[in-house]
């Protein structure tokens, strides 16, 4: 295992791009991008437009409901379907999301 100043260092699994209504449970780690549509003291609800997830975060750095961010989590299984243990959250303020989306399906299809 590799080391840093004498400690043990773990690489992380990237993240994978998904919209919410592709994460499964064998995924690992997800980035979603999404509209956060609530939050509460132990996380948030984000909504992509394919569906809506929910995320448990500790630290909610600044965001507020109607904000576009990206959330990069691991993936955890749960009774309604998937929800994501949320470990980074970046504002994406000023993403043009369509623009986006079209992008993703030409580079998808070609």
């Amino acid at each position: 295992m590799p080391t840093y100043d004498g400690e043990d260092v773990r690489r992380r699994l990237p993240s994978v791009p998904r919209n919410v209504s592709g994460i499964s449970q064998s995924d690992v780690r997800v980035s979603v991008t999404g509209t956060l549509i609530d939050a509460s003291e132990n996380g948030i609800v984000l909504d992509d437009g394919t569906g809506r997830i929910s995320v448990s975060i500790e630290n909610k750095p600044g965001i507020r409901t109607g904000q576009l961010v990206r959330v990069l989590g691991r993936v955890m299984a749960a009774e309604g379907g998937p929800e994501l243990s949320g470990e980074i959250v970046q504002d994406m303020t000023g993403l043009d999301l369509s623009l986006r989306r079209r992008a993703e399906g030409v580079i998808r299809n070609g």
